[in-house]
Parts: structure tokens; sequence; C-alpha cells
């Protein structure tokens, strides 16, 4: 049986509201959130949702304006930015341009008084860490984005915060690099054991880095899970839609059997489907199906939906292809391309569409 573990920080029923009467903005309502020691956990959302305003109230930059939050237990509202255990890296990283890079790195724990032998052999060890020995005294102008964000990194763990804060720190970064640096900051954060909540809007980085991820929207948490459940069962609507490509088909409840449920399509097709645990589904449902989870096939008068596909793209490791439903809705196919040519279908093609089992998820809304 796994240990529980210990809860890093506590967001309890937390609100925050900027100007007064008709002006009044809510930036934050009632978020309530756990977060986990030694956890990689993940605020994600559009921009303006709330995430980075949630980001600068545990840092301690803003304020709630209703609830509290905990570090380890202890209330950290009363505390500035300077008295936390946490540390921040910012999307801009904010190095100093004239320090090298180890001055960079040392400079949080000269300002906190430290020895200066013991600031050393804490700046030795940052520099292994995001491995930039050979870099030690390089000016940061002189190094690439991505050293930059190592750099940043490095001077942010160097005082060894309890947790650290991440506010879209790889959004500068080209596509290639970015997904180095998100196999980077896993394995920082695997080796240092220190809680990373990490802010983005990019949905693919946080299936990539998180051990859970918080869905925001409006201010609001929508969902927490594991990235599969995020991805696999989103709870409702703007998770699904939000989280990669979906497919959303109308039906009505038939049955339930345990965690399962019968639904009725639009042509009379039956198919099961889960559904979140604090919903009890009757009546008409909107269902959601991945596009990796359909398959393509010849016309079949038994087959769970036909359709004629309406056009294809090929986009290297596959292919996706739209569907033209009887109902007049698109129905999206990404099938895995192999290398013995293409898939055997073309624009126009009448086919039908067979649903994995299991696939089919009901939506709160």
């Amino acid at each position: 049986m796994r240990k529980q573990q210990e809860l890093a920080i506590e967001v309890r029923g937390v609100g925050r509201v900027y100007g007064d009467g008709a002006g009044q903005v809510t930036a934050l309502s009632n978020i309530f959130l756990n977060i986990r020691q030694n956890e990689f956990f993940t605020l994600l959302g559009p921009s303006g949702c709330g995430k980075t305003t949630l980001l600068r109230l545990i840092a301690g930059f803003d304020f709630p304006t209703d609830g509290e939050i905990l570090l380890y237990g202890e209330d950290i509202a009363p505390l500035p930015p300077f008295k936390r255990p946490v540390n921040t890296v910012f999307q801009n990283y904010a190095l100093f341009p004239h320090m090298t890079v180890a001055q960079n790195i040392g400079f949080g724990l000269e300002m906190l008084g430290k020895p200066k032998h013991e600031i050393a052999a804490r700046v030795e060890e940052m520099l292994a860490l995001v491995h930039m020995e050979a870099m030690r005294n390089r000016k940061v102008m002189q190094i690439s984005g991505g050293q930059q964000q190592r750099v940043a990194l490095a001077r942010a763990l160097a005082p060894k915060p309890k947790v650290l804060l991440l506010d879209e720190p790889l959004s500068a970064l080209d596509y290639k690099l970015r997904k180095e640096m998100q196999v980077e900051l896993k394995r920082v954060q695997a080796e240092t054991g220190i809680t990373f909540i990490f802010v983005t809007h990019d949905q693919e980085e946080a299936l990539a880095m998180s051990d859970r991820i918080a869905v925001m929207s409006h201010g609001e948490v929508r969902q927490v899970g594991a990235p599969w459940e995020i991805y696999d069962r989103p709870a409702e609507r703007f998770v699904a839609d939000f989280i990669g490509e979906t497919n959303f088909l109308a039906a009505d409840v038939i049955s339930i059997d345990g965690p399962r449920t019968r639904v009725r399509l639009f042509n009379g097709s039956l198919l099961d489907a889960t559904y979140p645990v604090d919903l009890m589904p009757e009546g008409k449902v909107t269902i959601v199906i991945r596009p990796e989870h359909a398959q393509l096939d010849t016309p079949s008068s038994t087959a769970m939906l036909n359709g004629q596909i309406e056009d294809l793209t090929y986009l290297g490791t596959d292919t996706h292809i739209r569907v033209r439903l009887p109902d007049t809705s698109l129905f999206t196919i990404r099938q895995q391309n192999n290398r013995v040519g293409p898939i055997g279908f073309s624009a126009g093609d009448p086919v039908s569409l067979n649903i994995s089992e299991g696939a089919a998820q009901i939506l709160k809304d």
C-alpha cells in the first residue's frame, strides 16, 4: 500500500478580487488544492485563467482576498516573499548580464549571508546538477537561451527551497530546445526531491512533465488528476476540449451497470461509456472519444458509425482524417503511419468507424 505523502502546499478556499464596484474583477474563486511533497504539479490553462495569479499568491508577490495558503501546515500569508522557503523561476529568467554563470547562481546565497566556502561548494553542486560546469566563467549574454534557463533554475535551487515555482520558463525557447528542457526539468526535480509547481498553457508540456495537473478556467479549478486521467478521463467539456483533439457525440443513457453506462448514439448504435465518479448520468448526455481511439474500416451495416472522408492531413508520424457523419458533424481520427505507404483511403471514400473498447467517456456538461 502506497504511503500517504506529506502535503507541501494546501490552498484552502482562496479567492482573489481586484478593484471594486462596477470595475471589480475576480481572478480566482474558491480554489482548493493539495500539492504533495516531492511532486511535479502543473497549473494548466489558457491565458487569463488565474494560474499565474495563484503562483504569485504562493510566492508572496500578491495576497488572497479570501482563504488561506499553508506551507507544510503553516500559514504563510503573513510572510513577505524573501522569508518564504519558496523560490521562483520567471519567464524572462531575470539573470544579471554583468555577472558570470557561477556568480548568478551564488547571488541569492550571498544575499542570505552564507559563508564564502559554503557558497562555493553549493555553486559547484548546482553547476553539476544542470550540466553547466564548463560554462561557469561565461557571462550570461554569452550563452544560449536553454543554458540561461538552466542557470536560472540552478540559482533558484541553490538556497534549497522547500517549493520551487516555475512561471512558464520554457515559453521563449524553440520547439526542439523546449522538448530537451522538459526532460531536464523533470530530471532535476526527481534528483532534488523538491516540490515543483509549474505554470503553463501548453497541454503537451503539462502531460509530458507532470505527476498531477490542475486544469484551470476563469479563475476556477475544473479538474485535478494524473496526466492520463486528464487526457483519457476528462470530467467536463472544457477539459476535454482544451487537452488535445477530441470528438464530441450526443447520446441517450439507456442503462447503468457499475462504473459503466450503456448509451444510444444518434444512429441507434449502442456503446458502453465510463463516467465521472461524482456524476450519475441520465437522459441526454455528451460523450467524448479521442481521435486515436477510433479506426477506419470499409463500410459496414453493422459498424458503430458510418460516414464519408472529408479530408486527410499527413503529419509524418500519423495522418489526421476527418469523417463527415450522417448527422453532418465531423469526426476526427488519428491513424499512425508506417513505412508500407499511404493509409489506403482517400477523400470522398465511404468508411465505417470502429470505436475502441473503453474509449468513450460521458462528460458532466
